[in-house]
């Protein structure tokens, strides 16, 4: 590996390393300190590369396709506020335990607070949202300096992949010259020949690194299984119901088809919490879900007879706390598909089915109501998107209202959908970015469904689209400044229009033109059936915008819900 020069060096060096963990593409964006590493992943053959020209929206795109793969993408850029462009991204990553690394060129350290241009503290900008935070060695034609470099990138992969998985920032400090077009004396052909386990890394990671995975005690194992045992026979046997987040990967696959998957609990279980017995234990995988009426009933049972309160053991690989009501009473550290596994083969139960027959027999006849509605209101839209998108499909929602509508109005479906959404920390910065990062990781159509407020965040983001030529199909759900605070108290203040529900006014439509996508309207539930069939057979990103008042939209949804809480029933 000879180079012109230092910085040629180190990045070969460090995108060879990456490409030998495994890395198979990163995103970049234009900057001259980050030159010597951006020509480096332009020249490496085995990484695919996107140049997307905002560093927010590249943030995101890079998060959404570690989100479809499981794997990080690497992300270049230059330094000082372009670094802090990356920060939403990275707290969204480090919240919903998404592999990432990050590489942020930085001026030499003798800079930093000098008053020289384009210069910021960079080392730990992050705060606690990253894994892992260190400034790699300065460039140098030193042996041991140069393994110790691959040796970092090979943990930084690796530890964003860990049983905690999340970002890892490397910070990389360059001297000028920054170009491979400049020559020095410093790395002679000579040296490159003396050194090859430094220059040339080896076969595979400078350092493998093996995750374990957390499991139990047989002790510990055993007891989990005789307290399901012993409550199998009282109601739950051997067939336990299964409440699937949208975002769980479970509401939808052929599996519904033969076990009770429910999706509809968003509705019926606050509104006959104290009609439906109350279930005896609880295995809850993976993060809070997306109900907070579900959650709310879940604890309610708890908190209102605290001697016969549910068990609620909270499965978690990394070990942590994430039930905010504080009423769970158990957690396993262990790999849930491990542990679930392990489970399945040692539980033991009779034939007695009624609570989940009875779970089941709710949820038909919840979905019945569902589908006696006819007015066309926003839940509407994300009801047609889960029964229409391809099968397979990716299928990501944003935050606020689109992921409450899909939560509540999705019908479990035998389809491969791959749901997705940015629910780390919850915000709808970035949503359009992160979707098109996740299609450009798959050949599976690509469905995103967002907000007005959410798409407007995020027009930069349409940019990967016709840049990276991306088949998908957008549906913008316009209720002119957003509904969510029509679900809060605010809404009966003075205060809240124009302060809360903020009216924007736009007109979308240009932004097909300047992002070179296709762009339509639909205002009818026949019309925007028609439409969206349409796009998701068809090449390139379309938008579909369908237009809604958020009142008018909460209206059907109570309306909705006052039928669930007057004609369902409960019968043992």
């Amino acid at each position: 590996m000879t180079a012109p020069n230092v910085n040629t060096l180190w990045g070969r060096a460090i995108v060879d390393e990456l490409a030998k963990a495994g890395v198979e593409a990163a995103v970049l964006s234009p900057g001259s300190r980050s030159t010597p590493l951006t020509v480096a992943f332009a020249q490496h053959e085995a990484v695919e590369t996107f140049t997307h020209l905002d560093e927010r929206s590249a943030a995101f795109f890079a998060l959404g396709r570690a989100k479809r793969t499981g794997r990080p993408t690497p992300l270049v850029c230059t330094s000082g506020t372009a670094v802090a462009n990356y920060h939403p991204a990275v707290v969204e990553a480090g919240r919903a335990r998404v592999p990432m690394v990050l590489l942020t060129a930085d001026r030499p350290p003798e800079l930093t607070d000098s008053g020289a241009n384009q210069t910021v503290d960079q080392q730990g900008i992050f705060g606690d949202a990253v894994r892992h935070d260190r400034t790699l060695p300065e460039p140098e034609v030193a042996d041991r300096k140069l393994r110790a470099l691959r040796t970092a990138v090979a943990r930084a992969v690796a530890t964003s992949e860990a049983t905690y998985p999340g970002p890892v920032h490397l910070n990389v400090p360059f001297r000028k010259p920054l170009e491979p077009t400049v020559e020095t004396d410093d790395v002679s052909e000579g040296w490159v020949d003396d050194h090859p386990l430094a220059v040339g890394g080896r076969d595979g990671p400078f350092v493998r690194t093996t995750q374990g995975r957390s499991t139990l005690a047989a002790a510990d194992r055993a007891a989990v299984v005789d307290a399901i045992d012993a409550l199998l026979g009282l109601a739950t046997a051997t067939g336990f119901p299964v409440l699937a987040d949208p975002l769980s990967g479970i509401r939808f696959g052929s599996h519904v088809e033969t076990a009770t998957v429910l999706g509809g609990y968003d509705s019926w279980a606050p509104a006959l919490k104290d009609d439906l017995p109350t279930p005896d234990v609880v295995l809850r995988f993976g993060a809070s879900p997306t109900s907070k009426p579900t959650r709310k009933a879940l604890a309610a049972t708890t908190l209102e007879d605290p001697d016969a309160a549910p068990r609620q053991f909270l499965v978690d690989p990394a070990g942590g706390w994430r039930e905010a009501e504080f009423t769970g009473t158990d957690t396993l550290v262990a790999d849930p598909t491990r542990l679930a596994s392990a489970l399945a083969g040692r539980v033991e139960g009779g034939d007695d089915t009624a609570y989940a027959d009875l779970l089941a027999d709710v949820e038909r006849d919840y979905w019945n109501l569902v589908a006696d509605e006819d007015r066309f209101f926003e839940g509407a839209v994300l009801r047609e998107v889960a029964a229409l998108a391809p099968d397979p499909a990716t299928l990501f929602v944003s935050n606020s209202m689109p992921v409450r509508d899909l939560d509540r109005f999705a019908r479990p479906r035998a389809a491969d959908l791959t749901v997705l959404g940015n629910r780390g920390a919850s915000g709808i910065d970035g949503i359009t970015s992160t979707a098109l990062g996740a299609g450009s990781a798959t050949d599976d159509p690509l469905v995103l469904v967002t907000g007005d407020l959410a798409y407007f965040h995020d027009t930069n983001g349409l940019l990967a689209a016709d840049r990276f030529d991306l088949d998908a199909t957008v549906v913008l759900v316009n209720n002119d400044g957003g509904g969510i605070f029509q679900l809060l108290p605010i809404e009966e203040h003075e205060t809240f229009e124009g302060y809360f529900r903020t009216p924007h006014g736009l007109d979308f439509e240009p932004t097909g033109d300047l992002h070179g996508v296709g762009f339509s309207r639909a205002s009818t539930r026949e019309g925007f059936r028609e439409a969206f069939t349409a796009s998701v057979e068809r090449d390139g990103t379309q938008v579909i915008e369908v237009g809604f008042d958020p009142a008018e939209s909460h209206a059907v949804r109570e309306a909705l819900q006052e039928r669930v809480e007057g004609e369902l029933d409960v019968t043992l």
